[in-house]
């Protein structure tokens, strides 16, 4: 099983979309994905029909036994998603508390891989939608994770906000026994603004040895797959975003053969 992880310091830059567009593709050739949602927003829970402020159980539920997941419990809490390849771990509102009551507690950081351990056998691949801000809930993802997908938004602020994600990711390699390597993927790219052009330039000049040679473009698609509750590729396959996550997808699956093989 690979688990990747979504991720950035900065909200609205497209780690909901990127993280459903990747399972909804790995799904579509057979793989059988989870995706995890450890956003307290729940937008990756709502994405798929369920409501984060009226679940009784979640991801929040993982976390209540003193950094020990008790055996079976990550696939109770599994749920159903538009694709029948593709289970949810979900969110609930509850997640937005976990941070003022971890602060004393040891092996929190390490409660989302320990679970993902046990889904190890039954499930291919796992998406790992990221909350944007530094804690313990990013502390799990970049920990469970054998590879980083960065969204950033062609934007200024967006930039400002990925200086911050790569620091945090230096201070995270700190702790693990091997780098975590990252994609640094450009979204909601617009060939007809000034602005996304700039910011891809800065990008390609800041940032060339981990940044994406591809772009995710503005689409109007991906709004109306969401609201339908499908991933990217179900509402529209030939799409010009699905097409770019597709292209996505491959350069992904290439690095990740090529570190298998190293």
């Amino acid at each position: 099983m690979r688990v990747w992880a979504v991720a950035n310091q900065k909200g609205g830059v497209g780690k909901t979309t990127t993280a459903i567009a990747l399972a909804g593709l790995l799904a579509d050739a057979g793989k059988r994905v989870v995706v995890v949602d450890l956003d307290p927003h729940g937008s990756m829970t709502s994405y798929f029909g369920h409501d984060p402020d009226s679940l009784q159980h979640s991801v929040f539920d993982l976390f209540l036994h003193k950094g020990n997941v008790p055996l079976g419990l990550p696939q109770q809490l599994l749920l159903s998603t538009s694709h029948p390849d593709i289970a949810l771990l979900p969110a609930s509102t509850a997640l937005a508390t976990l941070e003022r009551q971890s602060p004393g507690q040891s092996g929190l950081g390490l409660v989302i891989g320990k679970s993902l351990a046990q889904l190890w056998e039954d499930y291919d691949h796992v998406l790992i939608d990221s909350p944007p801000l530094l804690g313990v809930l990013m502390v799990n993802a970049l920990a469970a994770s054998q590879q980083l997908v960065i969204p950033v938004q062609t934007e200024f602020l967006a930039l400002k906000g990925l200086e911050r994600m790569v620091s945090t990711l230096t201070m995270i390699n700190r702790s693990r026994k091997q780098a975590l390597p990252y994609c640094i993927v450009p979204t909601l790219f617009d060939r007809r603004t000034q602005a996304s052009m700039r910011a891809l330039r800065e990008l390609h000049t800041s940032y060339p040895e981990h940044l994406w040679t591809g772009y995710i473009p503005v689409d109007t698609r991906l709004r109306d797959a969401s609201r339908a509750g499908l991933t990217p590729s179900q509402y529209d396959g030939k799409s010009r975003a699905v097409l770019a996550y597709r292209a996505l997808l491959k350069q992904l699956l290439s690095v990740q053969q090529a570190s298998q093989v190293v």
